[in-house]
């Protein structure tokens, strides 16, 4: 869809953008232009929300296929217990990533998706930045005939341990990366017949960075006090777009107005929660079949999310303002913007405690919730570790929760409702729930 169609049918007004109705149109547009690829002889491939070489395959004009997605949309829309389920029927553990599980399950059903049928893709790019998509990724290689590539990307090195540009280290990770890039973009030329454009890499960048500033604005934007959105609920759909639309004008476009949006809501005093009390910080990966039950569970009691780490590592790491790229050198920057912001999104996971303390000062944040997740060792695994270092080290109270990302089994209402009672009361009683006038948040 042409940006000119999409500035005609929107609304013109920063007052009268409805992020989320606009958010779901550009989805189900995507969707809509998946389910003709094939039909049209598209060149489609397979990414992941980390570590996917995206702004390569736009320049070939791959259509973008991101099988996370397709799987918590299962679990918006009701549907995910049917995909496990067949999965499991067919053999997979009930230990496995619920995502992998409902992906078997739509490969099973052959391909029929809630939100229309799935393509078949001509390559599948996976990353080191999570260890299940490289066996996910194998998945479709022996099951589909798949050409799948996997990228190598560095991570953080010790807590503590950070590199910068221009630092040995860093040119020497980032020569690493642009010798992988160099590879797929010969896998890309030999798929699709087309010739790599260096100028089309540049304006895709162009774009992205455009995003990325205004993705950081927004941001910021709930340092204010009361949050104008919830980092939980409408950062969801939020980082939805900078996946979906990363690189697009669309994509562009939603941005800007969705910051001019949320920006006349700071002006307005507006806030999420009518009636801030509780600013909080949620901390792993989300539980999409409930995330409107548990949001709701928090802001009963006048707690509003102002942050989550996912917004970190479901971006690539892309929430910094110095990753930007250098469109004069588009690979060598691209390489060097991938290197920082693969270690940028995988600290998020190993060494959490580093970013998550200062995420707790710049958002003023009251209480940590971390989200345990049945299917997913990768992320739940050090979060007791994490969860003592801010008890014990920072005096910030914490709460525990276990779930499940999009496999309705592990939700237990009665017992998640009484945890989340339990904590507000404990906040309570450290002389929480004072008047919004309190908070004094960092601009």
């Amino acid at each position: 869809m042409s940006t000119a169609t999409l500035q005609h049918s929107a609304p013109t007004t920063a007052d009268d953008f409805d992020p989320r109705a606009e958010g779901q149109r550009l989805i189900k547009e995507w969707y809509a232009q998946l389910e003709t690829a094939n039909a049209r002889n598209a060149a489609v491939a397979n990414v992941f929300v980390m570590g996917n070489a995206v702004e390569i395959l736009r320049a070939f004009d791959f259509e973008l296929v991101f099988p996370e997605i397709n799987s918590l949309q299962t679990g918006v829309r009701k549907a995910s217990e049917e995909y496990i389920r067949l999965s499991e029927d067919y053999g997979m553990s009930p230990d496995v990533c619920s995502y992998v599980k409902a992906d078997v399950g739509l490969i099973l059903k052959e391909n029929e998706h809630p939100a229309g049928r799935i393509p078949k893709a001509s390559l599948a790019v996976a990353s080191n930045m999570c260890g299940t998509f490289i066996k996910w990724a194998e998945i479709w290689e022996r099951w589909l005939k798949t050409p799948t590539f996997v990228l190598d990307l560095p991570g953080q090195r010790a807590a503590g341990w950070q590199v910068r540009p221009g630092d040995a280290q860093h040119a020497a990770d980032a020569r690493w990366v642009e010798a992988q890039f160099k590879e797929l973009i010969a896998q890309c030329e030999r798929i699709t017949g087309k010739r790599f454009d260096m100028d089309k890499l540049a304006e895709v960048e162009a774009r992205v960075n455009k995003m990325v500033d205004h993705w950081n604005n927004v941001m910021a934007l709930n340092r204010q006090c009361p949050a104008p959105f919830n980092a939980m609920l409408d950062g969801l759909t939020y980082i939805g777009i900078m996946n979906v639309h990363r690189g697009t004008e669309e994509g562009v476009e939603f941005m800007r107005r969705l910051e001019e949006h949320l920006k006349a809501k700071v002006g307005r005093g507006e806030g999420r929660v009518a009636e801030e009390r509780f600013r909080l910080l949620f901390s792993g990966t989300p539980c999409y079949v409930s995330m409107r039950r548990l949001v709701e569970l928090f802001e009963t009691w006048g707690g509003v999310f102002a942050y989550s780490d996912y917004l970190t590592f479901a971006a690539g790491g892309m929430d910094a303002t110095e990753l930007r790229y250098d469109t004069s050198r588009p690979l060598e920057s691209l390489a060097e913007v991938t290197a920082l912001a693969a270690q940028r999104g995988l600290s998020n996971q190993f060494f959490a405690h580093e970013r998550l303390a200062q995420q707790i000062k710049d958002y003023a944040v009251d209480g940590v919730v971390f989200h345990g997740i049945k299917s997913c060792r990768f992320v739940s695994s050090g979060m007791a570790d994490t969860r003592e270092f801010i008890n014990k080290r920072l005096d910030v109270p914490t709460l525990y929760i276990e779930s499940d990302l999009i496999d309705p089994r592990y939700w237990s209402d009665a017992q998640i409702k009484n945890r989340v009672d339990a904590f507000f009361e404990a906040l309570h009683q450290r002389g929480g729930g004072a008047p919004l006038a309190r908070k004094t948040v960092a601009a």
